[in-house]
């Protein structure tokens, strides 16, 4: 039974992380911590440059709306014009519509024969589609426009869809690698430039191998705003930047001013922004350096890490506090690692899940081995101050050993019984609440008597009290101990008579017996009833001659003599028949200690 519980325990935290990692309901904490794990910048590196409409360069040729294509023309002219243009010239700016016929015509006719890439855009419309079995749903996707660069010019350059593309969170992450606009494959802005430089190089188009069947990859950038080779448009065109800086480079221009209303959060440095031709550069070194990735099949990842976190949670349990916090940084640590070989080879999985999973597991052991236990160490050790002196019951739980389930255990005790003589006829002649006020007397006595020695209240039974010495932790001379309580109680029993006398012309005194021996000591009793206690033969002895002794008298047994030779003053009684005894047992008298 206790084993199915462990087991029904540890499913929830499992069941827990599976349902999370299905539903993803904290997407923005997961996306943050995956971009700080997953990120793999190494600097951005020759390939990618930049060539920049920063402020100086709108400072000298005014607001970009205002320019004339003829620019770009003189960019082209002047790139191309050696033996050191670039692999791949592309254009982050827009070229939808004619202008001015000149102008434009002279744009296309520096293009041609070039390779040159431009933006495109698309413009989405939610429109109601249907599935195959006809039910309706709003597709948010739905490509109502293709916005192209002007007709002139799309027939001699390449284009792309610029469209950035925002995660769940706003920041951008992914790119679309390819769409279909009316059954036709469009590729988005960098993965043209991509295939137009690997066409030109003569390399494999090793990227496609990591897209999703909806056509996106999550993509890690190589470096953060600020950090691709960049140069101002207008110290190119003014011929400042010699042409060789760009030979067999994939360059692109694009906007790089405030003013001009392209930028986004990016997942390289999430306190600063980053203008659309730096994430296109990011996105294309990705692409290159196969830097991509696509999520792993939800339902195989939730199902592996659930069966890990129901093993975690299983053995944590049973484990000590530290140890079990340990393994489950352990546990982080695994799955951190394992993420970050996976993104390498493509496969991404979420981690914040697995970590409020590791956290709840880790608070769950806080408190059943730590808070819990303080809580249910102080209750026991509340009910032993009931049974045992303070100071004692102070000193064992101090001590590393004592055991706060308080199992039973074999242990090498003395044992003490004290009993009134005379009080049965005294209770007879006197009224209960008189009764009642010597017998709370005489409890107080023998309990003050046993903890003065450091010995354990066991029970009151009757007008009879139990104790035992060196339990339930180990006691320095006990056996002595025991006997030193013995001896008080009849010396205070003696006072205590003389006083009742006085006071009720009735007295009483006290008989006690004291033995050793190993007894079975622990919590004994039932479900709704325990009690600490001891039992087995050396009780019912240390019972019996108690029973024996005489008002005023201290007895022990031969082998309680024997511990304690030369240490206390003793004679001997007699060899009495004990109940349960099958051979008579020697009793000793205890007179008074030598020691003192």
């Amino acid at each position: 039974m206790k084993k199915i519980s462990r087991i029904l325990l540890a499913l929830i935290p499992a069941v827990l992380a599976f349902l999370m990692i299905m539903t993803e309901p904290f997407y923005s904490l997961d996306a943050m911590l995956t971009d700080k794990v997953y990120s793999q910048m190494k600097g951005a590196g020759d390939t990618v440059k930049i060539i920049a409409i920063d402020e100086e360069t709108l400072n000298a040729y005014g607001p970009l709306n205002t320019w004339s294509r003829e620019k770009s023309a003189d960019l082209i002219d002047y790139l191309y014009d050696g033996d050191n243009a670039p692999s791949v010239l592309a254009f982050d700016l827009m070229y939808i519509g004619e202008t001015d016929a000149a102008t434009d015509g002279r744009l296309a006719k520096a293009a041609e024969g070039k390779d040159i890439v431009t933006a495109s855009n698309l413009v989405y419309r939610g429109r109601v589609r249907y599935n195959k079995d006809g039910s309706p749903y709003y597709d948010t996707r739905n490509i109502d426009t293709e916005e192209r660069p002007f007709t002139a010019l799309d027939e001699v350059s390449l284009s792309g869809f610029a469209n950035a593309e925002m995660s769940k969170d706003g920041f951008v992450r992914t790119t679309q690698f390819s769409t279909l606009v009316n059954d036709e494959t469009r590729y988005s802005f960098a993965t043209r430039i991509y295939l137009e430089y690997m066409k030109k190089a003569g390399l494999e188009e090793r990227a496609l191998a990591t897209i999703s069947k909806d056509n996106q990859v999550q993509f890690f950038y190589s470096g953060k705003p600020g950090e691709y080779t960049r140069f101002s448009l207008k110290n190119v065109l003014d011929g400042k930047v010699p042409k060789e800086e760009f030979a067999d480079s994939i360059v692109i221009v694009g906007a790089y001013a405030p003013g001009l209303t392209d930028s986004y959060h990016s997942a390289a440095k999430r306190s600063k922004d980053m203008y659309g031709v730096e994430i296109n550069a990011n996105i294309v070194s990705a692409l290159l350096n196969e830097k991509t990735a696509t999520k792993a099949p939800l339902i195989w990842y939730a199902i592996i890490a659930a069966l890990i976190l129901f093993g975690y949670t299983y053995l944590a349990r049973e484990m000590k506090m530290y140890p079990a916090l340990l393994v489950g940084i352990w546990v982080l640590m695994g799955f951190g690692i394992a993420g970050r070989l996976l993104a390498v080879n493509g496969s991404l999985i979420s981690l914040i899940y697995v970590l409020i999973t590791v956290v709840i597991i880790g608070t769950w052991v806080i408190i059943e081995k730590y808070v819990l236990e303080i809580f249910q160490k102080k209750k026991v050790i509340d009910t032993f101050k009931k049974y045992m002196a303070p100071q004692v019951i102070d000193n064992m739980a101090k001590d590393e050993l004592f055991n706060i389930e308080m199992k039973g255990e074999r242990r090498h005790v003395a044992v003490l019984f004290v009993d009134i003589r005379g009080f049965t006829s005294m209770s007879e002649a006197l009224e209960p609440e008189e009764v009642v006020q010597i017998l709370n007397q005489y409890l107080t006595l023998t309990t003050k008597c046993i903890f003065d020695h450091g010995g354990m209240l066991d029970k009151f039974i009757g007008d009879a009290t139990m104790a035992i010495f060196n339990a339930p932790n180990d006691q320095e001379d006990y056996i002595y101990k025991a006997i030193l309580a013995g001896l008080d109680m009849v010396k205070y029993g003696n006072e205590l008579g003389e006083k009742l006398l006085e006071q009720y012309g009735r007295t009483v005194s006290f008989g006690v017996g004291v033995n050793i021996g190993e007894a079975i000591v622990g919590n004994i009793g039932c479900d709704t009833r325990l009690d600490y206690t001891a039992i087995g033969d050396t009780v019912n002895t240390a019972s019996r001659i108690e029973g024996k002794a005489k008002g005023g008298e201290l007895l022990i047994t031969e082998d309680t003599m024997k511990a304690l030779e030369g240490r206390i003053v003793t004679e001997y009684v007699e060899a009495m028949a004990l109940k349960g005894k099958a051979e008579p047992v020697n009793v000793y008298r205890v007179l008074e200690t030598k020691e003192n």
